[in-house]
């Protein structure tokens, strides 16, 4: 039977930065005892609120932190699960539910976040306003035949592409290679954008063609946006049309 205190909360933070907390987000980590969660994002949130109780985990430690944050949830802590972004796309809610089932008194809840795609896509102008794909580029854990089937499907379908983990030191040449792929379906003169250090300090976005994104320097914190054929550039916008017949 779950109790109030045996409460464990997956919370999306979006980048970090306080004011693109939501208001769920800073209402769920006041209420925390405990705020667990990647060391980078440990630090971000550790600076907004000073006097709470923090663990951190390295990156490839993630079952180890979710396990750690429902033990202590289990112990009676109010513990607060911190992913960037939000915690349901590419994030931490699913292995904690996947683990909650050894927790049965453990209650569970997902506090969403704004995810890259929404703050990128709002940074670039409207790159989504109509039927999109979020596609991600790391092969640490979906095989790359898998990725490049998806990004040939999207082109084809005509859907706009948001692309996730483009690019790290361990991963060079990801993006290069999915938007050869990309034009084996799409024009050249497709729209596309880039953001970077979204929410962050260096913040800076670009709007360019999908054959200029063939050179693009991307790394880790970027994420790219591919538009379909109807996309333009408008005064330095990205604008996906969402089809109004008056416009």
């Amino acid at each position: 039977m779950h109790t109030d205190r045996k409460r464990l909360s997956v919370v999306g933070i979006g980048p970090g930065e306080e004011s693109q907390l939501t208001g769920l987000a800073v209402q769920t980590l006041v209420e925390s005892d405990l705020i667990v969660g990647y060391t980078v994002y440990v630090e971000l949130i550790r600076e907004i609120f000073p006097e709470k109780e923090f663990l951190s985990t390295p990156m490839m430690r993630e079952t180890e932190r979710c396990r750690a944050a429902l033990a202590a949830a289990d112990e009676g802590k109010r513990v607060a699960l911190v992913c960037s972004g939000d915690a349901g796309v590419y994030g931490m809610a699913s292995p904690v539910l996947a683990l909650a089932k050894d927790y049965p008194e453990v209650s569970v809840s997902v506090i969403p976040g704004v995810t890259a795609a929404l703050s990128g896509a709002a940074l670039l102008g409207s790159p989504l306003t109509g039927d999109f794909a979020v596609i991600s580029l790391s092969d640490r854990l979906t095989p790359m035949e898998h990725i490049e089937k998806r990004l040939r499907l999207a082109a084809r379908g005509g859907f706009c592409i948001c692309l996730y983990n483009p690019e790290s030191r361990s991963r060079s040449g990801y993006l290069a290679r999915a938007v050869r792929i990309l034009m084996e379906e799409l024009s050249g003169d497709t729209v596309c954008g880039a953001a970077k250090n979204i929410g962050r300090e260096g913040e800076v976005c670009e709007v360019m063609t999908l054959e200029k994104l063939l050179t693009y320097e991307a790394d880790m914190f970027t994420t790219v946006f591919i538009g379909n054929e109807n996309t333009e550039n408008i005064g330095g916008s990205m604008v996906t049309p969402r089809g109004y017949r008056d416009l």
